[in-house]
């Protein structure tokens, strides 16, 4: 190809090539945001551990118990670590923290466990709080 022909195919349509490639921009970044930014912080990874700040507890009673109950506070830290390959997938959202009422009588406010469930290959190292406030409010009258 000559000189003439290369450059008509590089400028033909310049303002088409230039908005496709905006557009993939702006597709990719949104596309990253999504995967990454899943609104729980994560610090920074160092020998294969992470810590997830900011992950809500969940509340498990069993299905007769009516109480509107509420854990403070309601968000734990939480640090896990795994393989390489496993901590590269791992996602905020695969990771719950619960805590367990079944059993419990409704007292007024007492400290629950928190249990933390992760996927196969990855292991709990610390929860941070351990132990969550666990309030039962009177019933209305």
């Amino acid at each position: 190809m000559n000189s003439v022909v290369m450059r008509e195919f590089f400028l033909n349509d310049l303002r088409w090539k230039l908005f496709s490639l905006f557009l993939a921009l702006a597709i990719w970044g949104t596309v990253h945001k999504i995967l990454n930014g899943s609104g729980v912080s994560t610090t920074a990874i160092s020998d294969n551990k992470v810590t997830y700040s900011d992950l809500p507890v969940l509340i498990v009673a069993s299905s007769s118990d009516v109480h509107l109950y509420r854990v403070v506070p309601e968000t734990v830290k939480v640090t896990v670590t795994g393989s390489p390959e496993a901590i590269a997938i791992l996602q905020a959202n695969q990771i719950r923290a619960t805590a367990n009422l079944t059993g419990f009588e409704a007292e007024k406010d007492f400290k629950c466990n928190v249990d933390v469930s992760v996927p196969a290959g990855i292991t709990v190292v610390s929860i941070d709080p351990q132990k969550v406030g666990v309030i039962n409010p009177p019933p209305p009258k």
